[in-house]
């Protein structure tokens, strides 16, 4: 079987040594000769051993940028829960590292720290994203951050719960739940378009998928062709 790549065989060797026998106890020295590579080789990869412990957050935010990139005014919110989803599935993916990594930062403040900086950058990114679907309508800063705030506030709720249960469920039912609080919340934030004054009412089973409401949705508003 080949090699996994050396950032990861480094991230892995960091939970694994920091697990066994403490963060601070745990030298950059100790990581590398653990993943089998040298000091250098481990700056290569991340600048401290705490990065070490958040290896792909720079690629996870360019999965979501490009994610919420890809919609239109009509399709905003999908983009949202799916992107959700999408950092959902990478702790969900790798559960075992996820697992320590949570048990770890919980007992070190210095990784708490470095938790909190990623979640804001997710929450930045959500909000410029809103803030530009939004444009110049009324208080569309604060209503930007509002939802921003709600669709980080769901994720992590729905993947806190997975981890303190120790990943012994799939949390994809409950994230939804909580989405459609926030879709719920936030639905009247699109752009309204004229239909020619038509009301459309329509209901939905509990057990829809955001994404099957949405697409039910926009195919009675569109005009007839």
């Amino acid at each position: 079987m080949p090699k996994p790549p050396i950032s990861q065989r480094l991230a892995e060797a960091a939970v694994a040594l920091f697990d066994e026998h403490g963060y601070d106890e745990t030298t950059v020295d100790d990581i590398a000769a653990r993943a089998g590579v040298s000091r250098s080789t481990f700056f290569r990869y991340y600048r401290s051993k705490e990065d070490a412990i958040f290896p792909d957050h720079d690629t996870l935010l360019e999965r979501i940028a490009a994610r919420l990139r890809a919609s239109t005014a009509d399709t905003a919110i999908v983009a949202i829960t799916d992107a959700v989803r999408i950092v959902l599935a990478h702790y969900v993916d790798d559960a075992e590292v996820s697992l320590r990594r949570y048990r770890l930062v919980r007992r070190v403040p210095a990784l708490r720290d470095r938790e909190i900086a990623s979640v804001a950058r997710y929450q930045r990114l959500f909000r410029e994203f809103v803030g530009e679907w939004l444009g110049d309508s009324p208080d569309a800063g604060l209503r930007a951050e509002l939802m921003a705030a709600s669709v980080v506030a769901a994720h992590n709720q729905v993947l806190r719960g997975w981890l303190r249960a120790g990943g012994t469920y799939d949390p994809s039912g409950p994230l939804d739940h909580a989405l459609r609080y926030v879709i719920a919340t936030f639905r009247h934030l699109e752009q309204p378009q004229d239909r020619g004054g038509q009301i459309v009412v329509a209901t939905f089973s509990r057990a829809a998928s955001p994404q099957d409401v949405m697409a039910a949705i926009q195919q009675h508003l569109e005009p007839p062709t």
